[in-house]
């Protein structure tokens, strides 16, 4: 045992003594521990005791190490200087005094030490209060807490969002006086919290947390910084008959009630409003402009192109059939043509549609496809290619020229899915010599 290895006391400290302390679950746990030693005493006892040391870094203190499956990372008691706003220290002094290394982190709920021997919690800055209180208050002066890190910005909302905690009003102020800092932080880091805030009730199951952690990004002033195609929609009305709520508030509530899977295409599903507004007049064809846009903010966010390609389809698509106008065919035809993200675009569609006046009752929109869907796999037609009884080279024997066959494939399976040529092999290569 590491603990057990050493001359000086070994704490776990951070995210695991304040889930601990105010008993949140989560499958997921992020092992810190520190003690008033160097990096490579640590490193050193790790390994005599059967430890992986993978990585040890001398200027900041940093052992990380693997044991029975799991990643934990040590960091020697320091304090730490910043450049405003830079999220990596650009002096590090290591101390031994708990209350000084206390200083450093960000929330005194996250500054709570658990001595691994003696089975004891140490707080030396009164985190174990905010625990009980359910707030979120910073170490030290909160200008200066946020000052230090354009990246706790981010940190303050995703926590709270997941804890259910509430930043007391100095810590929003603090967090607001120095939100033009999340400019200096790197996108990747910018989408990594975002995206946490977006699963945010996932974590500890704490409901409505990914709408509280918009909010708050968009009370401390963040929102419009990383976001601003979006914010653009704030107080920008609607309809009353459809809308309850402005453009933005809409958006977020969108994410209130959308699935997991979803989240974020909800929170961009009408990015398009304030720019067709803007430049057109009028709502119409946002979609298109969604479309275009999401991806624009997707790619500076850095995310992934798989992702982006996904968020920005379902943008483009959500207004399709709104007003349930669409003939029975052309919506099999529609299905057909996007049946990789139909499940997804359901989704955003009953988000929607929720979100325009708190209405939880299924969207007439999803009613509808999702029974023309069940009366499709009744007929047995197919969804897909795969699952069409014809292949390219069935069409190839019959004479038809390679450049051809995957139009011709499509074609087929639009009409097998419209009900007009049953799926069957014999039947389909008739069809489709006929229609050529």
């Amino acid at each position: 045992m590491l603990a057990a290895a050493l001359t000086k006391p070994l704490y776990v400290v951070g995210g695991v003594c304040r889930d601990a302390l105010a008993n949140l679950n989560s499958s997921t746990l992020d092992w810190d521990i520190c003690a008033p030693l160097s990096a490579e005493t640590v490193a050193n006892a790790a390994q005599s005791v059967g430890i992986t040391v993978v990585s040890t870094y001398k200027n900041t203190g940093t052992v990380k190490m693997q044991a029975d499956g799991e990643s934990f990372e040590y960091t020697c008691f320091r304090t730490d200087k910043y450049v405003r706003g830079t999220h990596l220290p650009v002096s590090v002094c290591f101390t031994e005094d708990m209350a000084l290394d206390a200083r450093r982190r960000d929330f005194k709920c996250n500054a709570i030490y658990y001595d691994i021997l003696k089975g004891e919690f140490c707080d030396p800055l009164g985190g174990i209060a905010d625990i009980k209180n359910r707030r979120l208050t910073t170490v030290a002066e909160p200008k200066k807490v946020f000052g230090e890190d354009g990246l706790r910005l981010m940190r303050l909302a995703r926590i709270a969002a997941q804890t259910g905690f509430t930043p007391t009003k100095e810590c929003i102020d603090g967090a607001y006086a120095n939100a033009y800092l999340i400019k200096d932080v790197a996108a990747e880091r910018v989408w990594a919290e975002l995206n946490a805030i977006l699963l945010a009730d996932a974590k500890y199951g704490n409901y409505g947390g990914q709408y509280v952690g918009l909010k708050l990004l968009k009370e401390i002033g963040v929102l419009e910084i990383i976001l601003p195609e979006l914010t653009l929609g704030d107080k920008m009305v609607q309809r009353s008959d459809f809308h309850d709520h402005d453009v933005l508030e809409h958006s977020l509530r969108a994410v209130l009630y959308a699935p997991l899977q979803i989240r974020l295409a909800a929170l961009l599903h009408d990015v398009g409003k304030p720019y067709c507004l803007i430049n057109y007049g009028k709502y119409s064809r946002h979609d298109e402009a969604g479309r275009r846009i999401s991806l624009e903010i997707l790619s500076r966010l850095k995310v992934s192109n798989k992702t982006a390609e996904r968020v920005s389809k379902l943008v483009g698509l959500h207004m399709y059939d709104l007003s349930c106008a669409a003939a029975e065919n052309k919506v099999r035809k529609f299905i057909v043509n996007h049946f990789d993200v139909i499940d997804e675009l359901l989704m955003l569609k009953q988000a929607d549609y929720s979100a325009c006046k708190d209405d939880l009752s299924i969207a007439p929109c999803v009613k509808k496809w999702k029974k023309i869907i069940e009366k499709m796999k009744s007929e047995g037609v197919p969804f897909t290619l795969k699952q069409l009884a014809i292949k390219g080279n069935d069409l190839i024997e019959c004479g038809i020229s390679a450049g051809q066959v995957g139009k011709t494939l499509n074609f087929l399976l639009e009409q097998a899915a419209m009900g007009c040529v049953p799926n069957q092999k014999e039947k389909l290569l008739i069809f489709a010599l006929r229609n050529l």
